[in-house]
């Protein structure tokens, strides 16, 4: 079998992406990263799914991004937003994709596997500028010239199946794969048993996404 390597928080989108990986036969290598993020109850979600959808290996890096600080998510003293931004949000943590991508790449060395899966959406996102595809786009052409297995022959593929997908197409995909989404969580400000706060950017697109989708929201609010 294919083998590939899965980026796993414990959310929606890559939760459905690991379930994609599984559904194209791919022997699926989870990827979570601690971060030094503002909770870490995705952690536990994501060590939740791993054993959910039994994949090969689930390993967790612990980095600290809270020493470069610049965002709500690691940075305790900036305030996540109740309201919508028109701009880039305070959420963003600038260089994240990339250093996930980057770490993901060196895992898909060492176990030979030429796939990476990332949750990225650029249609019902909070405007992130390392969601979009141009960025997918590029960090793939960058793996194929900084990698070893790529000079021998073998290529990195950056599959993101979620890009183009409403989070309403991406709960109505998982819907179908089987997914239960109550294991999930999205919220920035989630509560220790994943407990979603309902008005930070990421619960409003949740929420709306399984309004439109018509699949029951099994979300736990703490309001």
């Amino acid at each position: 079998m294919k083998r590939a390597v899965v980026l796993l928080s414990g959310g929606i989108d890559s939760t459905t992406c690991l379930a994609i990986a599984q559904d194209l036969e791919f022997e699926c290598f989870a990827l979570s990263i601690n971060y030094e993020q503002r909770h870490s109850s995705e952690l536990n979600f994501a060590t939740r799914i791993g054993k959910e959808f039994a994949v090969i290996e689930h390993k967790i890096i612990n980095i600290n991004m809270s020493e470069i600080g610049g965002s709500a998510l690691t940075d305790m003293s900036i305030k996540v937003p109740e309201q919508q931004s028109s701009t880039i949000p305070v959420t963003y943590v600038p260089a994240r994709n990339t250093i996930f991508l980057s770490l993901a790449l060196g895992y898909a060395e060492t176990i030979t596997a030429q796939d990476i899966f990332i949750g990225v959406n650029a249609v019902d996102y909070s405007g992130y500028p390392d969601c979009r595809p141009k960025f997918i786009k590029s960090f793939e052409t960058m793996a194929n010239l900084a990698t070893k297995q790529t000079i021998t022959g073998d290529k990195i593929k950056i599959n993101a199946p979620l890009l183009n997908l409403t989070k309403a197409q991406i709960i109505t995909t998982g819907n179908k794969l089987g997914i239960d989404y109550s294991n999930t969580v999205s919220c920035y400000k989630a509560a220790a048993n994943g407990a979603a706060c309902g008005v930070c950017d990421s619960c409003r697109i949740r929420s709306r996404g399984f309004a439109v989708s018509g699949v029951v929201d099994p979300t736990i609010y703490r309001i």
